[in-house]
């Protein structure tokens, strides 16, 4: 079997649910992988000049430090990148055809790799790309990994024309993943979808750490986007400067959006960092943080933040957003709302305790591969011992999995 991943973010970043996936398959079906790098599927604007900017800046202000790239990357006879020559031009109606000169090596790249056996397509990005080359191929079983609401990171006619594109992926592939409960933009194709969770690299964490006896660390760790609820943070931080003030409020990574207003004294940011330096500076937080707004954008998002914190045995406090928002009675796991008491809210986190066989039991159950294992039969159903064609599984037969 073959696999050609179209993916949404560069291999060349740290690892994310795509790596994970493509690993996965690969070690499921012995199956060489053609990974093919996202290109620019929005017009730029100056939210992209920032954005370089910001990276440029974190890397010279913190030369020990660096921004988050995969700190292994695969040397394997299995795997080969694809590289997309593009202009930023997609939302345009006839970028497709302008695009054809410039796709015509990729494209003979796909051609060539799929013509080597049964190939499956899985996309983790609606792009015309993913969707030209799977007209090229129509026998072959397709797969959309709906990870994000992606019309909703975009705006105007960038933001239409990527849920053009997203409705004719839908249309297009065998089966729809979705990574969040909230799927009512694909209601018309309820017979294709499945849902598979985020998990986290389970097996490969630091141990979880006893609590420490210095001051209280409440830590965040990821990019700082227009999704971060400054308003909240500097609430929470406020309230532990009244009632804890030796206790500190840790954020680490890129700011994209820089607070409003002043923080408080203590709220300090920190660098964007490796994954591992990132592990180890989650062992150091008392309580993790996940402090997001409730708009669109999150309304489908599933933090592997949360896994993270959770498999190092730290409690969670997190907005009332996405997938979180069905988490409140789950263990370790505390909500806040535009009327919560967060004096006592950051006391309860404070003293929660989880038990080492309770911390076991979670990253069992919420590993990559207890995830992706769902997939097997989908893919498995393509053909018999003899190796013959099978009809597509199925969906319906499929358990939804809730972490």
């Amino acid at each position: 079997m073959r696999l050609v991943y179209f993916s949404p973010v560069p291999w060349h970043s740290f690892a994310q649910r795509p790596h994970q996936f493509v690993q996965w398959f690969h070690q499921q079906f012995k199956a060489r992988v053609l990974w093919v790098d996202p290109y620019p599927t929005r017009l730029p604007g100056m939210s992209d000049v920032r954005r370089v900017f910001a990276t440029k800046m974190a890397q010279e202000s913190a030369p020990c430090t660096t921004v988050k790239v995969q700190e292994n990357p695969l040397k394997a006879d299995w795997l080969k990148l694809a590289q997309v020559t593009a202009l930023p031009i997609e939302p345009l109606p006839a970028s497709g055809y302008l695009h054809q000169w410039f796709w015509r090596n990729t494209m003979a790249e796909i051609d060539a790799f799929a013509a080597e056996g049964r190939t499956q397509f899985v996309v983790g990005k609606p792009s015309k790309l993913a969707l030209q080359a799977m007209a090229r191929h129509p026998a072959s079983s397709s797969l959309y990994d709906a990870m994000d609401d992606f019309p909703a990171f975009y705006e105007g006619i960038s933001s239409k024309a990527m849920e053009m594109t997203e409705r004719h992926l839908a249309a297009r592939v065998n089966k729809i993943v979705v990574s969040s409960s909230a799927v009512s933009r694909f209601s018309a194709h309820a017979d294709k979808l499945s849902l598979i969770l985020n998990a986290c690299d389970s097996h490969n964490l630091p141990p979880a750490l006893p609590k420490s006896a210095h001051a209280p660390v409440y830590g965040y760790v990821g990019t700082i986007g227009h999704w971060f609820d400054w308003d909240a943070l500097v609430t929470l931080a406020s309230s532990l400067a009244i009632n804890d003030p030796a206790a500190r409020v840790r954020l680490i990574g890129p700011v994209f959006t820089p607070p409003p207003c002043d923080l408080p004294d203590n709220v300090e940011i920190l660098p964007a960092c490796s994954h591992a330096e990132a592990m180890q500076a989650m062992q150091k937080f008392s309580v993790g943080l996940i402090p997001f707004k409730r708009k669109l954008l999150t309304a489908s998002v599933d933090p592997i933040k949360y896994y993270e914190y959770r498999s190092l045995g730290i409690p969670v406090l997190s907005s009332n957003f996405g997938e979180m928002s069905l988490r409140a009675e789950e263990d370790g796991v505390f909500l806040y709302d535009g009327h919560s008491d967060f004096s006592s809210l950051l006391k309860t986190c404070l003293l929660h305790r989880s038990s080492a066989e309770s911390l076991s039991r979670f990253r069992a159950d919420n590993s990559w591969h207890a995830r992706f294992a769902g997939l097997i039969p989908l893919f498995d159903a393509g053909v018999d011992q003899r190796g013959q064609r099978r009809p597509a599984a199925k969906l319906e037969n499929f358990a939804w999995q809730r972490a």
